[in-house]
C-alpha cells in the first residue's frame, strides 16, 4: 500500500448537514464557485431569495429590472469570463420572460444555468396562479432542463446542471423548483458531478482523421482557416496562432469567433458574412482548402450552399458531432477538442509561406479600402457615419477594450471597425439576432471582468427594448460606456426596404424620446454629439468618466452597412454598395 493509498482511505468523509431546499441552493451555488447571481424575485421563488439573505457575503445577486435582462445579462458575463452564468426568477411571467435569453444562448453555446420557482407539487397540472410548464416550453432550446419536487434532488441537480453547462459545447441549462422542495428539509452533502451516464462532451480525437487533415492542408497551395468561436470557448487562442503561424494560412474570423486572433496579426484577413470584408467572402470560391476551426457553417457565412467553396476541400474541427457535415461536407472531419485537436494537427503539418496568396487579400481589402472604408471614415458628408463613431471609440480605448453590441446595423459597423487586442472581446448576440441584448449584457461583461472597459454600442430600436436596465446600472453602480447610435430608425429594416423592397419603409422610422431625459431620470452622465466637430471631445469625455456614461450620437438617417451579401446570393455576389 503506497502512501497516497493510505492518505485516501484515511480521508474523512464528508458529514451530511441537515437544512431546507432553499438553503441547499445557495450551498450548491457556492460549492460551484459561484459569486454572481442576475435575477428578480417572486413569490414562487421566495423561499430562495430567504435563503440568499444570509448568503450577501458570499453571493452577489444583481437585481435587474425585467427578467429577460438577468438572461443578457448572465450571458454577458459568461461571455467575457467563460464562466457559467446564473439566473434565478420566478414562476409564471418571471420563467417564459427568460425564454428569449435562452434561446439566445442555446445557439451562441453560451453556459447559464437557470433557476425558476415553481408552484408546489400538489398544484401542478391545475392552473394554479403563476403556474407555467416552463420545462416543457424551454426543451427544445436547454441542453439540459429538469423539474425538482424533493428537496432531496438539489445537490445533485444543480451539480449536473452546472457540469452539462460548461463541459463540451457549452449551453444553457433550466432548474425549476417547486416551492414545497425549497420548503423541505435535506441531509445536504454535495458532490460535484464530473461525468454523467449517456454523455460524452469530449469526443476522442481519431489520430487518422488528423493524418487526413494533415495531408490535405501540406498539398494545399490556396488554404484559407475560418475561426469560429469554438476557438475562444476551448481556450485555444495560443494553439490556434501556433497552427497559422506554422503554416502561413490566412485566417478570417466569423461574428462570434472575432478575438480569437489580435486585429493586428499578419495572418488576419478580416471578417466572414454577410457584412465581413471583401477578401474573406470573394475568395472563398477561389480557395482549394477550407479550415474550418470551431465554427458551424452558419447561413450568414456560407450565403447559397451550393455556391459556397466551390473548388475546396473541407476540413472541419468542431466537438459538436451533430455539426459535421450538417451544412458543408467535410472531406476530413476531426471531431474533438480543438484545444487538442490543434496542436495535433500542427505536430504534422509542414512548415510552409503562403505569401502570395496572402497578398490576394490585401490587395482585395486595399480595393475595400478605397471603395468604402475611406468613404466611410473619412468623409465630409454632413451626417455623422457610424463607422466614423465606432473607429474613433476603438482608438480611443486603445483598440483593447471589450466591445458589446446590440443587433442591426450599428451590430455589423462596430464588429467591422473596432480592433481588438485580447480574446473574449466581442459580445454579441449571433445565431438568434436579439434585439435588447446589448444592454444587460454590457452589464454582465462589465461585473465579470471589472478590470477592462466595457464599451455598448446600441441602436435606438434595440436601447427601447431593454432601456429600463439602466436602472439597474444606476442602483448597482455599473460602470458601463453606452454609445447610443441615434438614426430614428429600425436601421437593417430599412436597409432591406431600401435594397429589396423598393424604398418601401413599412413601420421601420421611429419617433423617439429624448434620451438625454431619460439617462438624467436615471441619474447618468450624458452627452447627445449632432455636429462631427464635438465628437472626439465627448468620445474622450465618455472614456474618461470613472462611472457609467451614455453618448448619444445623432448619425445619418438613412446609412447603410456594406460589404453585404444579398439573402441567397452567393459569397462572390458580394456588393460594395
Amino acid at each position: 500500500m503506497n502512501n497516497q493509498t493510505k492518505v485516501l482511505m484515511n480521508k474523512p468523509e464528508k458529514q451530511a448537514v441537515t437544512m431546507t431546499g432553499s438553503r441547499a441552493v445557495m450551498e450548491s451555488l457556492v460549492n460551484e464557485n459561484v459569486n454572481l447571481i442576475f435575477g428578480y424575485p417572486g413569490g414562487a421563488i421566495m423561499p430562495v431569495y430567504d435563503a440568499l439573505y444570509s448568503f450577501r457575503e458570499s453571493l452577489q445577486h444583481i437585481l435587474v429590472r425585467h427578467e429577460q435582462g438577468a438572461l443578457h445579462a448572465a450571458q454577458g458575463f459568461a461571455r467575457a469570463t467563460g464562466k457559467v452564468g446564473v439566473c434565478l426568477v420566478t414562476s409564471g411571467p418571471g420563467a417564459t420572460n427568460t425564454v428569449t435569453g435562452i434561446a439566445d444562448a442555446q445557439i451562441d453555446s453560451t453556459p447559464l444555468v437557470v433557476i425558476c420557482g415553481q408552484v408546489g407539487s400538489p398544484l401542478l397540472g391545475t392552473d394554479a396562479f403563476q403556474e407555467t410548464d416552463i420545462v416543457g416550453i424551454t426543451q427544445p432550446v436547454t441542453k439540459w432542463n429538469y423539474q425538482i419536487t424533493r428537496a432531496e434532488e438539489i445537490p445533485w441537480v444543480i451539480a449536473r446542471a452546472f457540469y452539462i453547462a460548461r463541459s463540451g459545447r457549452p449551453g444553457p441549462v433550466l432548474i425549476d423548483i417547486t416551492k414545497d422542495a425549497q420548503f423541505g428539509s435535506l441531509e445536504y452533502i454535495y458532490n460535484p458531478v464530473t461525468s454523467t451516464r449517456s454523455y460524452s462532451p469530449y469526443p476522442i480525437i481519431d489520430p487518422y482523421q488528423v493524418e487526413e487533415a494533415s495531408r490535405l492542408i501540406n498539398l494545399a497551395s490556396k488554404p484559407l482557416a475560418l475561426i469560429g468561436q469554438g476557438v475562444i470557448i476551448a481556450n485555444a487562442e495560443k494553439e490556434l496562432a501556433q497552427f497559422l503561424e506554422k503554416t502561413g494560412i490566412p485566417a478570417a474570423e466569423t461574428l462570434l469567433g472575432s478575438s480569437a486572433l489580435p486585429s493586428d496579426h499578419r495572418l488576419n484577413i478580416g471578417r466572414l458574412g454577410m457584412h465581413g470584408n471583401y477578401g474573406p467572402n470573394i475568395k472563398t470560391n477561389e480557395a482549394d482548402l477550407i479550415i474550418a476551426i470551431g465554427m458551424r457553417f452558419d447561413d450568414r457565412v456560407t450565403a447559397d450552399t451550393k455556391r459556397y467553396a466551390t473548388k475546396a476541400k473541407v476540413i472541419h474541427l468542431e466537438i459538436d458531432q451533430a455539426e459535421i457535415n450538417k451544412i458543408i461536407h467535410a472531406d476530413a472531419p476531426v471531431l474533438g477538442n480543438v484545444k487538442e485537436s490543434l496542436p495535433m494537427l500542427t505536430s504534422k503539418v509542414s512548415k510552409n509561406d503562403h505569401s502570395s496568396w496572402l497578398e490576394e487579400f490585401r490587395a482585395c481589402y486595399r480595393v475595400e479600402y478605397d471603395r468604402l472604408i475611406e468613404r466611410e471614415l473619412f468623409t465630409d458628408k454632413p451626417g455623422i457615419t457610424t463607422a466614423e463613431v465606432v473607429s474613433r471609440v476603438s482608438k480611443a480605448f486603445s483598440d483593447d477594450a471589450i466591445m458589446v453590441t446590440d443587433v442591426g446595423q450599428h451590430q455589423m459597423t462596430a464588429w467591422r471597425y473596432f480592433k481588438f487586442k485580447q480574446s473574449r472581446s466581442v459580445i454579441t448576440s449571433g445565431g438568434l439576432g436579439t434585439m435588447g441584448f446589448g444592454l444587460p449584457a454590457a452589464i454582465g461583461a462589465k461585473l465579470g471582468r471589472p478590470d477592462r472597459p466595457v464599451c455598448l454600442f446600441v441602436g435606438d430600436g434595440g436601447f427601447q427594448m431593454t432601456i429600463q436596465e439602466l436602472g439597474t446600472i444606476y442602483q448597482s453602480k455599473i460602470p458601463v460606456k453606452i454609445v447610443l447610435l441615434n438614426n430614428n430608425f429600425l436601421g437593417m429594416v430599412r436597409q432591406w426596404q431600401e435594397l429589396f423592397f423598393d424604398f418601401r419603409y413599412s413601420y421601420t422610422e421611429l419617433i423617439n424620446p429624448d434620451f438625454q431625459t431619460i439617462a438624467k431620470g436615471y441619474h447618468l452622465p450624458s452627452l447627445k454629439v449632432t455636429e462631427r466637430a464635438d465628437l472626439d471631445a465627448a468620445i474622450d469625455t465618455m472614456v474618461s468618466a470613472e462611472g457609467p456614461f451614455l453618448l448619444e450620437v445623432v448619425v445619418e438617417k438613412e446609412g447603410n452597412v456594406f460589404p453585404m451579401v444579398p439573402a441567397g446570393a452567393s459569397v462572390e455576389d458580394i456588393r460594395l454598395e
